[in-house]
């Protein structure tokens, strides 16, 4: 791959009087196109070590320390401090029913159930009261209109009777020892402010869905584990996330003007000074998207949401008092610079293979550096494969996704590509104080 610096050696030797402009402009372009391809490649290669040895630190430290299987839960002294299970709830008549079902079998001593229907126009309020009627430990909560997920969980945390929350979405089915093994890190530490359970994939009946096994294990699973042990999380899961109600209401709760709910909270307790936990063992399917539409859209908000993040907190983000989360803010903005100047690389090669060949640009698949970055990444699932396999030994593991991962950065790379860049754009383009309504999602083809 050339660089800029043998470019310009070579200008210098030149008399000036007879550079031209355009091969002055030639030069420069080329050092550019150099320089930019460099970071496109670079950039995801670095932070692939960097992720790869901190979830092995963080394994080495405090995983494989926790017993061989889920099941070793930790044993709560009694009494066991109360617990309130909450889920916002917003057209889910189709999973409503299974949702609770699982929460009853909790193995937990002492928890209630809030089930908040955000405004829902089928028959989910209905299915809700039923179940009410016939199991005491649900409560139900009714929003006259779509307020939300912020506001639907604001409202049942204030209704809540106890002080840890463990809030969970409408279609999960929460593992039985979650609750437990997500509690016990609010009584080891009273500066844990919220905890992150680990988001298990339901929906496996199509390519999107097997990549996407693989995809939380490599990417969010790794990412999350080498980010607890740098410090500090980027965002706890919104589909199953536990939280202290005193630091909740030191931050005034949910934001009800942020897309993504989840990422702003996360910000808001750390910022504040609380930390944030991630526990391997609460285990919460759920599903995802199984379609392209489905999958952009997904990640569409995810990624107009993590801009929405940067922007409000920037200020914030500069007080020394913040300093822990300063790698994490830089490498969100690196993540969002790598995206544009992927769009402006592909725009490159798409403009020196068939419009203008005279202005070229380094190849968009090197050769021997796009073999280092295909070996990082099939290693990079490797080791999160193996250190997720325990979580899943009882349906056959995850190691069976390995051999579809091949298709991972052709389909995922061109999504987040995208969505990164349009969900900035979005970002900036928003008022602040729009309230963020609830939509339904895509939930994939199958539950299998």
């Amino acid at each position: 791959m050339s660089t800029v610096s043998g470019n310009l050696s070579d200008l210098l030797h030149v008399p000036r009087q007879l550079i031209s402009t355009n091969e002055l402009l030639t030069v420069l372009w080329r050092g550019l196109s150099d320089l930019v391809c460099d970071y496109v490649f670079y950039y995801p290669l670095v932070m692939a070590h960097v992720w790869m040895l901190g979830a092995i630190l963080y394994y080495l430290a405090w995983e494989r320390k926790e017993g061989d299987t889920v099941d070793d839960m930790p044993v709560m002294r009694a009494p066991a401090p109360g617990v309130s299970i909450l889920v916002p709830c917003y057209n889910e008549a189709d999973n409503i029913q299974e949702t609770i079902e699982f929460l009853l079998q909790q193995r937990y001593p002492n928890f209630e159930i809030l089930a908040i229907n955000d405004g829902s126009r089928d028959e989910t309020l209905s299915i809700l009261n039923d179940l009410a009627k016939k199991r005491k430990e649900l409560r139900v909560v009714n929003l006259a209109s779509n307020q939300g997920k912020a506001m639907a969980l604001q409202a049942g945390a204030l209704l809540s009777r106890h002080e840890f929350l463990v809030c969970i979405d409408g279609d999960a089915l929460l593992a039985p020892e979650a609750v437990s093994w997500m509690v016990r890190h609010f009584l080891k530490n009273p500066r844990v402010g919220a905890v992150t359970g680990n988001p298990r994939i339901r929906t496996r009946s199509t390519l999107l869905g097997k990549i996407q096994v693989g995809e939380f294990s490599a990417i969010v699973g790794l990412i999350k584990r080498a980010q607890r042990f740098y410090g500090r999380l980027f965002t706890v899961s919104g589909v199953i996330a536990a939280f202290r109600k005193s630091a909740l209401h030191s931050v005034g709760y949910w934001s009800n003007d942020m897309v993504t709910e989840d990422i702003d909270i996360s910000w808001k307790l750390q910022l504040k000074g609380w930390d944030i936990r991630f526990e391997t063992n609460a285990l919460c399917w759920v599903l995802m998207p199984e379609t392209l539409r489905g999958l952009w859209k997904q990640r569409l908000r995810w990624s107009q949401g993590g801009a929405e993040v940067l922007l409000r907190y920037s200020r914030d983000i500069l007080r020394w008092s913040a300093r822990r989360m300063w790698p994490i803010y830089l490498e969100c903005l690196l993540s969002i610079l790598w995206s544009y100047l992927m769009v402006f690389v592909l725009s490159g090669w798409i403009v020196n293979q068939f419009v203008h060949p005279h202005y070229n640009i380094a190849e968009l698949i090197p050769d021997w550096p796009g073999m280092l970055l295909s070996m990082t990444c099939l290693a990079q699932f490797a080791v999160s494969l193996a250190i997720d396999s325990r979580y899943e030994a009882r349906i056959g593991g995850v190691s069976r996704y390995y051999y579809w991962m091949i298709w991972y950065p052709l389909v995922y790379w061109l999504n987040n590509v995208g969505t990164t860049v349009v969900g900035f754009m979005r970002a900036l383009a928003k008022e602040r104080g729009q309230r963020a309504l609830w939509v339904t999602v895509d939930r994939g083809l199958g539950k299998k």
